[in-house]
């Protein structure tokens, strides 16, 4: 017989049957690409093995609010946290018993810290340039040890995203970048190791702990919310200010760079253990030897230290010696020419000077999260005041121009309308947060006169309070903290004239009950909104979108020494050209003409 006869019927089945088995693989093949999105060596990695597919759930915890190394997470990343929180892996195993894993997040381009790389930086980017100059606390070295592994990944993993990262970071930082000396550890570090030897009355290694915020306060009395509030002792803020630092976003390894110089100098810390009963040439050792060394440094004949600023912890009369006899009170660091030309930040300056600037003295309140503060500032709010005024302090009887006298007077005899905490020279209540707090907490009003200087801590206790400052001198707020306070002192605070009340012819009780019941609403949520500028967030961790006051601080700075470098591209030998002895004038108001609070300026300060 012959060949069979293939009719045109059987031709076109056979095609047919050919391109639907052609057009099945091809959904598959497509269906299997955007099931898993795997790369191209991948693809060819399926073709030579048998492949057996398993998702796996692995939930992660958060990290705790104590953790040092892994601030919290910023608010691009919370709109990736349910899919942070259970990370699928796809696991690949071959013939030979390999196993390829691939985690889906990465998939997806999305870094392991868990955010997204579209030209923002991840809490965890934004940390110091150098942790190896940390101080040394336990929170931190535990951090640390859990999240090690983590922190230790090469940068080999970083792709051309962080390149736009990069430039990113560069732009955001244009005119904020800081250099840090690295200054002897003689200067900071060692003082701390040395902590039993700072104070002949109070342990201040226990207080140093935690960054130099101290221990943490127990909540049972309900006073405090429950996170985020430390003993901390107010002549720490170098070491405060110096952790928080090395969080700063800008900092730069390239001194060219800088906009800003920081010098790490513990002064206060180092006078502290001489102020009483030492030479001064035991007292001004620390301050000569440091200015030497700045002197010596490269970035220091740049502008001749005039883009360098420094931090000293106790108030500018510790600093301000002005013969060389042993009698007389503290060093004479800030008198010395380079000081002169740095910017020094206390927490008291002088009103007569023009290169030391006031910042907040440290409170109890270091919060971790924007949320603590928000919480804080809402209870503050809706707190029950039944006091009309209150005063915790002590007398000072040594002090002839001193109105604390006629204050507890006043006090006493305003019977339940005042309440007070009388302060002594042995344990006693205002030693103790709980007891200080609990009482501006319940009061309209709280009385901060001048003490043994014009400023005290309590000012900024009672606004962390959400109570209204009563000033008596206005060089005890409104000239020292121009970077953190308002300018209009009346949205927030009261003055009554030192002289009135001395003299008696002031009333406080009349003269506050006097003021508007709206007003009194109005300048209450003013001091509570002030709350995050007069605070120092912990150093572990960043607010997210508030500036506390090392934020506040640091743009001061930032400002001034833009100012003192374009006079000097100008020509201009100072950016200040009116006598320091007005200073307190032209920080304020900017002008140095006559003005109502002159006879406080030229009379002894109280």
């Amino acid at each position: 017989m012959g060949r069979p006869f293939v009719t045109f019927a059987a031709c076109r089945n056979q095609y047919w049957f050919v391109c639907a088995s052609f057009l099945i693989w091809f959904l598959l093949l497509c269906v299997y690409h955007s099931q898993f999105m795997v790369g191209k060596s991948l693809i060819a990695l399926l073709g030579n093995h048998n492949i057996d597919i398993s998702v796996t759930v692995a939930n992660e915890s958060e990290n705790s609010g104590d953790s040092v190394s892994l601030p919290e997470e910023t608010n691009e990343s919370r709109s990736t946290k349910s899919r942070d929180e259970s990370h699928m892996n796809i696991v690949f195993n071959d013939r030979s018993g390999g196993v390829f894993n691939l985690r889906t997040k990465d998939v997806f381009g999305i870094e392991e810290h868990g955010i997204e790389k579209f030209g923002h930086l991840s809490k965890k980017e934004s940390k110091p340039h150098d942790r190896n100059d940390q101080v040394n606390d336990p929170r931190e070295n535990k951090a640390e040890s859990e999240n090690g592994d983590e922190d230790a990944k090469p940068e080999e993993h970083l792709d051309k995203r962080d390149e736009s990262d990069s430039e990113s970071v560069s732009e955001s930082c244009t005119g904020k970048y800081i250099y840090v000396h690295d200054i002897p550890s003689k200067f900071n570090k060692d003082l701390l190791k040395k902590c039993g030897s700072l104070s002949n009355w109070t342990d201040m290694c226990e207080l140093a702990s935690n960054f130099g915020l101290g221990p943490r306060l127990s909540n049972l009395e309900k006073v405090y919310s429950n996170t985020g509030w430390f003993a901390t002792n107010q002549f720490l803020l170098e070491v405060i200010f110096h952790s928080r630092m090395k969080q700063y976003n800008c900092l730069t390894k390239n001194s060219s760079l800088a906009s800003a110089i920081f010098v790490p100098y513990y002064a206060g810390l180092d006078v502290a253990r001489y102020l009483w009963g030492s030479s001064i040439s035991t007292r001004d050792s620390g301050s000569l030897e440091i200015a030497k060394w700045l002197r010596e440094k490269p970035e220091w004949k740049k502008m001749w230290g005039r883009d360098h600023f420094m931090v000293a912890g106790r108030i500018t009369w510790d600093f301000r010696r002005w013969t060389d006899k042993d009698s007389e009170w503290g060093t004479k660091l800030m008198l010395l020419p380079e000081s002169k030309n740095m910017t020094m930040l206390a927490i008291e300056s002088s009103p007569w000077n023009s290169n030391d600037f006031a910042i907040p003295y440290p409170t109890y309140f270091h919060p971790s999260k924007d949320n603590e503060v928000f919480q804080w500032q809402n209870r503050m709010r809706r707190q029950k005041r039944r006091i009309l005024f209150s005063f915790a302090g002590g007398p000072r009887p040594n002090l002839q121009n001193s109105i604390r006298n006629e204050i507890i007077d006043q006090c006493r005899a305003a019977r339940r309308k005042c309440k007070l905490l009388e302060c002594t020279t042995g344990p006693d209540k205002c030693h103790k947060p709980v007891f200080v707090m609990k009482m501006f907490q319940g009061s309209v009003f709280c009385l901060q006169p001048p003490g043994d200087s014009l400023t005290r801590r309590s000012i900024f206790d009672s606004i962390l309070a959400g109570c209204i400052p009563v000033f008596f001198h206005p060089g005890s707020a409104y000239v020292q903290y121009v970077w953190h306070l308002p300018k209009d002192y009346t949205k927030y605070s009261v003055l009554i004239p030192a002289f009135d009340i001395k003299n008696g012819k002031v009333s406080i009780e009349r003269t506050l009950q006097k003021i508007p019941r709206q007003k009194v609403y109005e300048m209450r949520e003013e001091v509570v909104k002030l709350i995050p500028r007069v605070i120092y967030a912990d150093p572990g961790s960043r607010l997210e979108t508030l500036d506390d006051a090392f934020d506040i601080a640091v743009k001061g700075v930032l400002e001034r020494v833009e100012t003192i470098r374009k006079d000097m591209r100008e020509g201009k030998n100072t950016s200040f050209d009116y006598a320091e002895k007005v200073s307190w004038k032209y920080n304020m108001f900017g002008t140095v003409e006559e003005h109502e609070w002159d006879p406080f300026f030229e009379r002894q300060h109280i």
